[in-house]
């Protein structure tokens, strides 16, 4: 081995005299010398000349593709799999939109295509809402479609179901759900971290760029029935016990080159840490690549950035918002993520009448310029049945 070693050590003109290998360069080489290459590399920065590790027995991370200033748009498992995907490529192929957020763990759990993997089959409950995930990337590619796949990760009425000792149970061992019909899973459990990670290896594999975890907290209101309910829990505050998944998910990606974003609600960056649902807007921020505030006019209340109806003061609402986001993030210095909210494309008429206004070209490009003012130069919008506002200067 040591003398194959000394050879590899003067063809790559390294450790002899010679000038080392230029990164650039090694894009140059057949497949086996820069997997050689890498194995060579990696094995010299650990010290490892006289015992080196063997391609198979080492992990090198994958650098991560650049990525383009994101101005993308919510898509449904159903959308991207149906007719309506032809629509929606045609507004990103006509504007300055350049992304896609794609449902492939959806809000009930379902895993949205067909998955041979035996770990997703146990746990999961894949359906083929998209019918050819393959397919679908190689169109997007061709469209030059930045791919980013959104992961629901504990709100999983699938999961709790299938295995009620991963979710929140009540008094007669029945699972726990909300007003709404829906169940959550456990933060705590170790077992639900690697299978949502799982789920983001595998859309990894399928060519996705980017994993966007959303509902990566404990239900709403859960600190008024945390006492009540049954579930396995340890030393950790609820907050830790969130932040730490962040941590492990995106270390357990990084050596796939993914970059790791994060949905969390807006209002998170203007009040002190969310202990109910284990939401720290900065604890969250410090272990992902890009977050995204879920900054929605429609969801302040009366007075939110002295507004009488938030959502129908877009710019100010989207503006103050902004504005507490950068200074919740700012102790974090260099280290900051990209922030990359998502926007209003939807009228909330549930609001009821006088506290709404229908949302189009104008709603839509108030946010828009409000967001530019502020420097922040990525946005997704949100529309949960992908009908976005046509004309709309992005």
């Amino acid at each position: 081995m040591n003398i194959l070693w000394t050879l590899l050590l003067l063809a790559l003109g390294t450790g002899s005299g010679g000038t080392p290998v230029d990164q650039a360069d090694t894009g140059k080489m057949p497949a086996i010398m820069q997997s050689t290459y890498q194995t060579f590399k990696t094995n010299l920065a650990e010290g490892r000349r006289d015992d080196p590790l063997s391609p198979s027995e080492m992990v090198i991370p994958v650098q991560q593709a650049e990525a383009p200033k994101v101005k993308g748009i919510y898509v449904t498992a159903y959308s991207a799999g149906g007719s309506r995907l032809n629509t929606l490529i045609d507004l990103v192929d006509n504007t300055e939109l350049n992304s896609m957020v794609i449902d492939i763990k959806d809000d009930a759990g379902y895993i949205t295509y067909k998955t041979d993997n035996p770990e997703l089959q146990k746990l999961g409950k894949p359906q083929p809402f998209i019918r050819d995930l393959d397919g679908l990337m190689a169109r997007l590619e061709k469209h030059e479609i930045y791919p980013i796949a959104r992961i629901v990760v504990f709100k999983d009425t699938i999961l709790a179901k299938k295995n009620p000792e991963l979710s929140f149970r009540n008094s007669d061992g029945t699972v726990w759900s909300n007003g709404k019909g829906d169940s959550f899973v456990n933060p705590y459990s170790k077992e639900v971290w690697d299978y949502n990670i799982e789920v983001a290896k595998e859309a990894a594999k399928h060519g996705f760029k980017e994993i966007q975890f959303d509902y990566v907290r404990f239900p709403e209101g859960f600190e008024k029935r945390a006492d009540s309910l049954k579930y396995t829990k340890n030393e950790l505050s609820r907050i830790d016990a969130v932040a730490a998944f962040v941590e492990y998910a995106r270390e357990q990606l990084k050596p796939l080159g993914i970059k790791v974003s994060v949905d969390i609600f807006g209002y998170a960056a203007s009040v002190p840490a969310a202990e109910g649902i284990g939401q720290d807007f900065v604890k969250i921020s410090n272990q992902v690549d890009i977050i995204c505030p879920m900054i929605y006019p429609s969801h302040y209340t009366t007075g939110w950035f002295n507004a009488k109806d938030p959502d129908k003061a877009p710019y100010q609402t989207i503006k103050g918002a902004i504005i507490d986001t950068q200074k919740k993030l700012d102790p974090l210095g260099e280290e900051q993520p990209i922030i990359r909210p998502w926007i209003q494309d939807f009228t909330a008429s549930w609001l009821g009448k006088g506290h709404y206004t229908k949302y189009g070209k104008h709603e839509v490009e108030e946010q828009i310029r409000a967001l530019s003012e502020m420097k922040i130069d990525e946005y997704l919008l949100w529309n949960a049945s992908n009908r976005y506002t046509e004309g709309v200067d992005y």
